[in-house]
């Protein structure tokens, strides 16, 4: 399959720009385009066939739920059952936005697009290209993440070219994402609404819109393999480098001493390794090392922003291990933390 590129001017586009797009994703072609979370692999949320080829092309397993993405609320009328009044209170707060909703389906919406679920994921972006793709479609968008399965999400075109050229109809350049780590999930089929995978919208925000907000405990853990997952990224390992990541946590001085040990450790075994630092700490390194500064640990938004493209960054660097330091769970913090967990398999030592 040839892969066409389409460089698309956020600040100077009109609907017309997109309607080649449009049209591959109605006749039930696949186009890679940006979201203001990461870059989404968008096929027709209707037709059980785009939903396959998404899957095919990801390599992703086939009971990992898509995300539907509409461009307004009348968008849900077609998809989902009803329509719960804590999802209209967040809509109201957060849409459009980084925050996706479980409800209960229509049968409209093939069971290949939700992995078998009678619930769906919807969300509505902030994205001004995202929004007026799904537009020119006529049809809502069922978009993962634009990554081959178990790989960083992405961020920019350039690393939808690296894992989804010659796999996908298109892919829209629309520059580098907003915020960089995937949307909140919140599944409000149950009594109380859930937080299935934290984001840029953070359990405080939800508290303050909802009062009671529970969490999954799939956001600290993996799922067993007899289990179903409810939304995308919770049961299978997600992110990784090609390098083995660990996760060292505690006070910053600890963990710093921990990294450099465990550095000058694997220089004497001949391993090359890697650590990722924050602008805070960068000095706080030694030995044989790639050091790559994720952001700033007192503005967290650049870390989140950056975490995936510099994972995919090591994967150039040829090294053999990567350290990376911890973070606060509260906050962006805790879904910054979800996401490094993935990536490592849940390899974390504390000090």
């Amino acid at each position: 399959m040839q892969t066409e590129l389409l460089k698309i001017d956020r600040e100077n586009f009109t609907d017309a720009d997109l309607a080649e797009a449009g049209e591959i994703i109605r006749r039930g072609g696949l186009v890679a385009f940006p979201t203001e979370t990461v870059y989404g692999l968008g096929g027709n949320a209707f037709d059980p066939d785009a939903a396959s080829k998404i899957y095919e092309a990801k390599g992703r397993p086939s009971d990992n739920p898509l995300i539907v993405h509409i461009a307004d609320m009348a968008g849900l009328d077609d998809i989902v059952e009803n329509v719960p009044d804590t999802a209209g209170k967040l809509a109201d707060a957060f849409w459009p936005g980084p925050m996706t909703l479980v409800m209960k389906k229509k049968p409209a919406v093939p069971d290949r697009t939700t992995g078998g679920l009678d619930t769906v994921a919807v969300r509505m972006p902030a994205d001004e290209i995202a929004r007026a793709l799904i537009r020119v479609s006529t049809v809502p968008i069922a978009a993962p993440s634009a990554n081959r399965s178990g790989r960083p999400s992405t961020t920019t075109a350039r690393h939808c070219i690296e894992d989804l050229d010659g796999r996908v109809d298109m892919i829209i350049d629309g520059g580098s994402v907003e915020i960089g780590l995937e949307s909140t999930i919140v599944d409000l089929t149950g009594d109380v609404p859930t937080l299935l995978r934290p984001g840029a919208v953070t359990l405080e925000m939800l508290r303050d819109v909802l009062g009671q907000v529970e969490t999954d405990p799939a956001i600290l853990g993996p799922l067993s393999d007899d289990i179903k997952p409810k939304a995308p990224g919770m049961k299978y390992r997600h992110y990784a480098p090609k390098a083995k990541l660990t996760i060292v946590t505690g006070s910053p001085d600890k963990v710093q001493k921990k990294i450099n040990a465990l550095v000058t450790a694997d220089a004497a075994a001949g391993k090359k390794a890697g650590v990722i630092a924050t602008a805070e700490s960068r000095n706080a390194y030694h030995g044989q090392t790639v050091l790559r500064v994720m952001g700033l640990r007192n503005d967290e938004m650049t870390i989140a922003h950056n975490l995936f493209a510099i994972l995919r960054e090591f994967d150039e660097t040829g090294v053999d291990v990567i350290y990376s330091e911890g973070f606060e769970e509260d906050g962006i913090g805790r879904a910054i933390m979800n996401r490094l967990r993935k990536a490592a398999g849940y390899s974390i030592v504390e000090v």
